[in-house]
């Protein structure tokens, strides 16, 4: 059983969707016990740092979410999810992140002829041990929509980059911790791969 964690992030549906295409069992829910029971958990997510933050701690769910990382069973961040992995964004200075991973999330620079958000395709860059790629070639094209992009302070923990701008970090795995900044869920048959390799982990 895959558990989704509902703090009425926008992609809870997408997320889930794939996983029940690939056959998953998945239970979408902000309940400490059913989060705790799951084989493996997701922490989705779109919109903002500081409101996401907020809602986690408004339904308690930041300590289960801390004892989840420590369980040692796998665990993904998606998108906005990386981002509240980490111990804080530009985007809502002052306020904490979960700091289960060391870094930080900053705003992508602007760059003439790149528009902010960055919302599209783009290739990544794929450490060759890493199990969520597994299987997956080099420079295989994903979907991003985002403003603001994590500089991870451990660069072992970097699973893949992208470039868009600047040198994205957009993946990560540190033991029983994965992140992606893109979004599986809609990155096609990559994104279905990408998605299979965490839950076969």
């Amino acid at each position: 059983m895959i558990a989704i964690i509902d703090y009425d992030a926008g992609n809870l549906k997408s997320v889930e969707k794939a996983l029940k295409y690939l056959g998953e069992n998945t239970i979408i829910t902000r309940d400490r016990d059913e989060i705790l029971n799951a084989d493996k958990v997701i922490l989705p997510g779109v919109g903002s740092f500081g409101n996401a933050m907020e809602k986690l701690n408004s339904y308690n769910l930041v300590d289960t979410i801390k004892e989840v990382a420590l369980s040692k069973k796998p665990f993904l961040g998606i998108c906005l999810g990386l981002q509240l992995f980490f111990e804080s964004s530009e985007e809502s200075e002052g306020v904490p992140g979960l700091g289960i991973l060391k870094g930080k999330i900053v705003r992508i620079p602007d760059c003439e002829g790149l528009k902010i958000p960055h919302m599209g395709w783009n290739s990544l860059n794929i450490k060759p041990e890493s199990k969520l790629f597994k299987g997956i070639e080099n420079n295989a094209y994903v979907y991003f929509v985002h403003s603001y992009y994590l500089v991870a302070e451990n660069k072992n923990e970097v699973a893949a980059t992208t470039n868009y701008s600047t040198l994205i970090h957009a993946s990560v795995e540190k033991e029983n911790i994965y992140a992606c900044q893109f979004h599986p869920e809609k990155s096609g048959d990559v994104g279905l791969k990408i998605l299979k390799n965490f839950a076969e982990l």
